[in-house]
């Protein structure tokens, strides 16, 4: 669950299981569709970026069950080219 406590909005994307796009925006303006807390679902691929002009953002994240190393994969970035080509544009904003 991330948690939004102070600065700009930013934004949480992230592909589910359909293979569905999916984005959350963190901040306090309800008015612009903003949360303050958002859930992720599991075995989702996801990242999360201030967009442009932003300085900060201040922000958590909780996880349940608890965190631990083993189970964590970080994403290829070749990996999900080949499986999501069609969001080549936010992979490459989000992978290195």
């Amino acid at each position: 669950m991330w948690h939004f406590y102070e600065g700009y909005p930013m934004e949480i994307c992230y592909i589910d299981s359909d293979g569905t796009l999916n984005f959350i925006k963190l901040g306090r303006d309800f008015e612009k569709d903003e949360v303050f807390q958002a859930v992720v679902p599991a075995n989702c691929w996801f990242g999360s970026y201030l967009p442009e002009n932003s300085d900060y953002a201040l922000v958590g994240c909780t996880v349940s069950p608890g965190f631990d190393f083993e189970d964590f994969e970080m994403a290829e970035r070749d990996e999900l080219l080949k499986l999501y080509p069609e969001f080549s544009d936010i992979i490459l904003k989000l992978t290195h």
